[in-house]
């Protein structure tokens, strides 16, 4: 019988739809070192579904399709209201890589109250990253502590 999780996949797998998925899998080797792990072609030559490896994290993707009308991409929806976060050994470095690669700058990397250096970009494909480096431990209770000193400044500049 099957591994219910097949080794190399954690529970959660997120799966992105993107116009061009064959540009989307080079755009990610080359901004965030992804190994293309497998693709399955539609008969058209489009890619269907492919799966790639990002760290120790694998991702799904496939291409907008009439046939599966509920499955559209970020580029067709103008944005998307869910990012992905890459935890890696150098945030400033995977930022600056991304950009060179044609990514978006959304926020350039600083040090947040969590204690992780934090930046992001958007790819070509509409979808947003976030690139982490974990800096330093921070407390439940110094988070919430830092989270509401920052939102009761910023409150009056919105």
């Amino acid at each position: 019988m099957p591994k219910p999780i097949p080794d190399g996949y954690h529970s959660v797998t997120p799966a992105v739809i993107v116009k061009d998925a064959k540009k989307a899998l080079e755009f990610y080797k080359k901004a965030f070192d992804a190994k293309e792990l497998s693709v399955i072609p539609t008969p058209e030559g489009r890619v269907m579904h492919a799966e790639f490896k990002i760290g120790d994290s694998i991702l799904m993707l496939g291409e907008e399709n009439p046939a599966w009308p509920d499955h559209k991409s970020a580029e067709t929806l103008k944005g998307s209201p869910v990012s992905l976060n890459i935890y890696l050994a150098d945030a400033d470095a995977a930022y600056k890589k991304a950009v060179a690669a044609g990514a978006r700058s959304v926020k350039a990397p600083e040090d947040a109250f969590w204690g992780d250096r934090y930046g992001e970009v958007r790819d070509p494909f509409g979808i947003t990253w976030a690139l982490l480096t974990r800096k330093r431990e921070v407390s439940h209770e110094e988070m919430k502590k830092a989270a509401l000193e920052m939102f009761t400044a910023t409150a009056g500049k919105r």
